[in-house]
This record gives C-alpha cells, sequence and structure tokens, in this order.
C-alpha cells in the first residue's frame, strides 16, 4: 500500500478522497489555491501546500508540470485527480509515469484510447457491442458530414472526438443547419479540448443514458458493480441519478452489463471506470463513451454495494488484485442521488455566487451528504457550481423516493439559491415515480422546475419574522432562538 497521496482536487471530491485514504493509513496532501484559501477541504487533509504562484491563466487543478513539481518536491508518491480536470487527461497520467509517481487511475494508454470516441468506437466494435450508425473515423469538412448525414438519415449529431460533458456536440435536424451546426461544434471542440476534430453518428430522440460501473485490476479481472440510471439531465449535465435503473429487467441488465465487461476487457481497462450507453424506445442500447474516472455519482453504487470505489481504486493502482469476484457482488435495496448546486432552476439553471449564511443537513441512517461547504463559505465564480449531494438508500425505488424527499424537506442552504427545490419537483413528479421518464424528462414532462411548498407563503413569512429579530434586536439574538425551519416541520405536524 502507498503511503502518501496527492490530491489534485477541491470541493467534496477532495474530502471523499482524503477519508477513505486517512482510513487506510495514508497521509494526505491538499492543494491551498489563492481563489479558495479557506476550503473546507483543506481541513481534513494532512498537509497543506500552497500551489506555486503563476500568471492566473490556467486554473491551478489544470496545470500539469505545478502538480507533478509539488509531489516531487514533497516526496509523494501517488497522484489522485477526482474527478473533472485532469482526471481523463493522458497527459498527466503520462507524466506521472515519468517521474516515478503513482497515478490513481488507469494506464495513460488506455486513457488515450478511451478518451478518442473513434479509437473507443472501434474497441466497442471488437468487443461486439451495438454502435450507432455513423462516420468511420472524423470527419473534416462539412461537404463530407452532409454526405454522411444523408446516409444514415436526420437528425444526426457531431461530436467532438476528443469531447466531454456536452461540451463540441451538436443536434442536427436537417441538411439546411448542418454546414454552421458543424463549425459551431468543431470550434467548441478547439477551444475546449485543443481539438477540433469531431465525427458524425445517428442520433437518437429522447434515449435513456444508462452506465455501468467497472472495476478491473492488473491481473486480467474485471466486473461489474451494476448500472445507473442517468437520464434525469439538462444540456448533457445529469442533475439526479439512480441505481439499478428501473428501465432494465433482468435480461436486459445482463446483456447491458456484459457489453460494459467486454469493452473494459478488449481495451485492457485497469482501476475503475464508467461505460456509457444509450437505450432506445425499442430497448436496444448503443455504446456511448467511456469515462476513465470516477464518476460524480459513484456514491450510490457505494451504497447498495457496500464498497469504497476509492480504496478499489488506491488498491488496485498499488498493484492489489481485486478484493471480489463478480459472484461475490451483492446489491442491496435502491439509492438516489440528488445533486445539489448553486444554481436557480427558475432562470435557466443560471449559477448563484454569495456567502453560504446558514446550512442544515438531514440526519439519519439512511442519508448520506457529500459536501465541501459550510457556513461561511464563499460560493464564487471560479468553480463548478455543485456545492453538495444527497445520497439516499431505501429497501426499493418507492421507499427511497420517499425518504429522499424527507431528507430534502431537512435540507436548508441560507445565502445562495440551490436545486433543492428542482429535486423536490423531480421526485414528487409522476412520470418520474412511475419510472417512465428518458433524457426529455425536463423539457417534456416536467411542468415546473421548482417545486410548490403547500406552506410556501407561510414559511416565507417566518424568515421575514427571523430577519427582522436579528436585525433590530438591541443584543445579538442567537441563531436558536427562532429557527423558521425547525418551527415550519413542527407546525405542519400539529
Amino acid at each position: 500500500m502507498i503511503q502518501s497521496i496527492l490530491i489534485a482536487n477541491r470541493g467534496e471530491i477532495a474530502i471523499r478522497i482524503a477519508r477513505t485514504a486517512t482510513r487506510l493509513g495514508i497521509k494526505t496532501y491538499g492543494i491551498r489555491t489563492v481563489k479558495e484559501p479557506l476550503a473546507k477541504y483543506l481541513s481534513v487533509t494532512d498537509t497543506i501546500i500552497d500551489f506555486p504562484e503563476t500568471n492566473g491563466e490556467m486554473s491551478e487543478f489544470l496545470d500539469i508540470e505545478n502538480i507533478i513539481h509539488i509531489a516531487k518536491e514533497n516526496h509523494i508518491e501517488s497522484i489522485h485527480p477526482g474527478y473533472g480536470y485532469l482526471s481523463e487527461n493522458a497527459r498527466l497520467a503520462q507524466r506521472c509515469s515519468e517521474e516515478g509517481i503513482l497515478f490513481i487511475g488507469p494506464t495513460a494508454a488506455v486513457m488515450h484510447a478511451m478518451s478518442d470516441k473513434i479509437i473507443a468506437k472501434e474497441i466497442a466494435k471488437k468487443s461486439k457491442v451495438p454502435l450507432l450508425e455513423g462516420s468511420s473515423g472524423c470527419v473534416k469538412t462539412k461537404e463530407e458530414a452532409i454526405t454522411i448525414a444523408a446516409q444514415i438519415g436526420y437528425p444526426v449529431i457531431i461530436k467532438a472526438v476528443s469531447g466531454g460533458g456536452g461540451r463540441g456536440m451538436r443536434i442536427v435536424q436537417n441538411k439546411e443547419e448542418l454546414p454552421q451546426l458543424y463549425k459551431t461544434a468543431s470550434s467548441e471542440a478547439l477551444l475546449d479540448f485543443n481539438d477540433s476534430s469531431v465525427f458524425v453518428e445517428k442520433y437518437i430522440e429522447n434515449p435513456r443514458h444508462i452506465e455501468v460501473q467497472i472495476a478491473a485490476d492488473n491481473y486480467g479481472n474485471v466486473i461489474h458493480l451494476g448500472e445507473r440510471e442517468c437520464s434525469i439531465q439538462r444540456k448533457h449535465q445529469k442533475l439526479l441519478e439512480e441505481t439499478p435503473s428501473p428501465a432494465l429487467n433482468n435480461e436486459l441488465r445482463n446483456k447491458i452489463t456484459s457489453a460494459a465487461v467486454r469493452i473494459a476487457k478488449t481495451a485492457n481497462y485497469r482501476n475503475i471506470g464508467t461505460v456509457e450507453f444509450l437505450l432506445d424506445k425499442k430497448n436496444q442500447f448503443y455504446f456511448m463513451e467511456m469515462n476513465t474516472r470516477i464518476q460524480v455519482e459513484h456514491p450510490i453504487t457505494e451504497m447498495v454495494t457496500g464498497l469504497d470505489l476509492v480504496e478499489l481504486q488506491i488498491r488496485t493502482s498499488s498493484g492489489e488484485k481485486l478484493p471480489i469476484t463478480q459472484k461475490e457482488v451483492q446489491t442491496n435495496g435502491w439509492a438516489i442521488e440528488c445533486r445539489i448546486n448553486a444554481e436557480d432552476a427558475q432562470t435557466e439553471f443560471s449559477p448563484c455566487i454569495g456567502i453560504i449564511q446558514q446550512i442544515q443537513l438531514p440526519t439519519n441512517n439512511f442519508t448520506r451528504i457529500d459536501t465541501g461547504i459550510e457556513a461561511g463559505t464563499e460560493i464564487t465564480p471560479w468553480f463548478d457550481s455543485l456545492i453538495a449531494k444527497l445520497i439516499v438508500h431505501g429497501k426499493d425505488r418507492k421507499d427511497t423516493i420517499l425518504k429522499a424527499l424527507k431528507a430534502l424537506d431537512n435540507f436548508h442552504i441560507k445565502g445562495v439559491k440551490t436545486t433543492i427545490p428542482f429535486c423536490k419537483a423531480v421526485l414528487h413528479n409522476q412520470a418520474f415515480q412511475s419510472g417512465h421518464f428518458d433524457t426529455s424528462f425536463i423539457n417534456t414532462q416536467l411542468k415546473s422546475p421548482v417545486y410548490q411548498e403547500e406552506d410556501e407563503e407561510f414559511l416565507a413569512a417566518l424568515f421575514a419574522v427571523y430577519q427582522y429579530s436579528h436585525l433590530t434586536a438591541p443584543t445579538p439574538v442567537e441563531d436558536t432562538a427562532i429557527d423558521p425551519w425547525v418551527l415550519n416541520r413542527r407546525i405542519r405536524h400539529l
């Protein structure tokens, strides 16, 4: 087992990594930046290292050479990139290898192969996994794209070869739209990924988005840990996930998880990763891409399997065999994750910045909260809007939805607007509760992006009294003197 880890990330995932590493007896190092000098994640690492002064043109967590320098200078054995930032950057993995630093993730060669969507599709084809019709490689001109689109039929989607997260993607409904959207996708890909290469494939309208969690070691052992339903999303950004998927029966589940394992074996994959699929109305699934990192939504898999995925990352990267076989993997119940973002769902999910004045978290034995904020935390425009994840476990889907709603009723953040009302709207929605939804859910099945509380006006009045009592009192008023959230719950249960 390694003795030290540099966590090349921030926020809740940095805390998540640090806690597992500490439990395993590994010394943790956190990176402090000038943009976030008092961040919560720094309080859980053993040692804090200030990022070297730079010209500010690049985010600290994207600066490969300075991250390598920090690890070398402090004699740190390994680097964990978390998710986002450099987590799928093959260059970081390669530099770690060159400098004798253990990269906690797959090899640079595998990362390069699976991040290139053209190569990844070839691997899926060799694995006999269904693929959507489309170009066999990069499409270099709009004329070539028009020809391919005519062959496979509209609508089509143009995708960045090196892309991810919905960037460098454009849906094309007809020939007239294609020239401009081809140019836009290519330009966006160049800007975001320093690679303007794009390809064209058939677009499935309103599919379901299903992903499979896999784990692999250095000895050829590959297992899956079930699937996750990720169809609640906006502009290709996931907002709420669950496991298992209500769309799959056992036969289809076996097919799609087996396909994920075959792809991982063909790619000679190591560590944990996620294979993503699209599922159409006829229950035909198609390979979409592979994420060579830990996912934001990994906690729901941990909830139903009882496994620590960060620990699996560390152990397999250290050369250990997987501690469990496929037959030994057991799942228990259902889990849902609500992403709590500092966003206003009523204004097109626009980011909200400000100071977290108060935070009240639900506390019970079926809820887990992963967060990087606390009272006093400043939400800035410098970082992603994700501020917390609510993960709930139940005996079945209905039970888990009810528990998630109960947890959200006890989850309050004051100071910035959040997506808590949006999550409530989703969980209360009948289409969602029935399990009959797809990626068009927000646009076609959700009447309002926020849930209207029955006693919202009364609660607003309570907050007004709370504010007035604090602002006009001759002496400071304790926060516990009047708590609208607690008082409201007591009144509602009379």
